[in-house]
């Protein structure tokens, strides 16, 4: 290697050149050296400052509120809440002042006068009816009576009246005509008496019928009697309906 050098620079060049190697190996040297010198330089720097500094104090007093930022846009509408409980009832409010009264109606016309009296008489052209029965023995010519009561008493005595036998239908001029026992009438001022049963007496036909007072042929205010007798005595039945219409 030497003898290359020798040869390409000759003596005095391999001398610049072992020289210049030397110079660049000190300056390397030099470098580290100079470095390590400002790093710990740069440290001690550090560590002064860091002691001129101290320990670190208590937090200081928390500093006046920031002035309230502007309003954010409104979000979405949430769902509808269930609904709360019923709240107690409201205080009564005071009652309001009487409305003014309205005008009297027109007067109705007066309604029909009634019937005065009508438990106590039987009025004119009304007729009541009712029923009779009798079951039971007869002596020998023994006299048999049935009365006959009026709920409502007659406004006189009447002695129009007519016995409608057993099976008979009265004719259109008896007073008793379109009566029947189930259905019995009778004209204005008359009695009809309508027989359904009658046996065993002396008048097959029917009854005599007289007032109770006198035995004369009729009906006084409050009712009749139905009057008979037995022949042969016995077994007899007295059973139907009448009907009476005051005068």
């Amino acid at each position: 290697m030497f003898s290359t050098l020798r040869s390409k620079f000759g003596i005095p060049g391999v001398i610049s050149v072992i020289a210049l190697v030397f110079a660049m190996f000190g300056g390397a040297y030099a470098a580290g050296d100079g470095g390590g010198s400002d790093g710990s330089k740069a440290s001690a720097s550090a560590q002064a400052k860091a002691s001129a500094q101290g320990k670190k104090g208590p937090r200081g007093p928390k500093g006046p509120k920031g002035a309230t930022g502007p309003a954010g846009p409104q979000g979405p509408a949430g769902p509808q809440g269930a609904a709360g409980p019923q709240g107690p009832p409201g205080v009564a409010g005071p009652k309001g002042a009487t409305g003014a009264t309205g005008a009297t109606g027109a007067t109705g016309a007066t309604g029909a006068a009634g019937v005065s009296g009508f438990t106590e008489t039987l009025p004119s052209g009304k007729t009541e009816t009712g029923t009779f029965a009798w079951a039971g023995k007869l002596a020998q010519f023994e006299t048999f009576r049935l009365p006959l009561s009026f709920p409502i008493p007659l406004p006189a005595p009447i002695t129009t009246l007519d016995v409608i036998e057993v099976g008979e239908t009265p004719g259109p001029s008896s007073a008793c005509s379109g009566g029947s026992v189930e259905n019995p009438k009778a004209a204005p001022g008359t009695l009809c008496v309508y027989l359904n049963e009658w046996e065993g007496f002396a008048t097959p036909g029917g009854p005599n019928v007289v007032f109770p007072s006198n035995s004369g042929t009729g009906a006084g205010r409050t009712g009749t009697v139905l009057v008979s007798g037995s022949i042969t005595g016995g077994d007899a039945v007295a059973q139907g309906t009448f009907a009476v219409t005051a005068p």
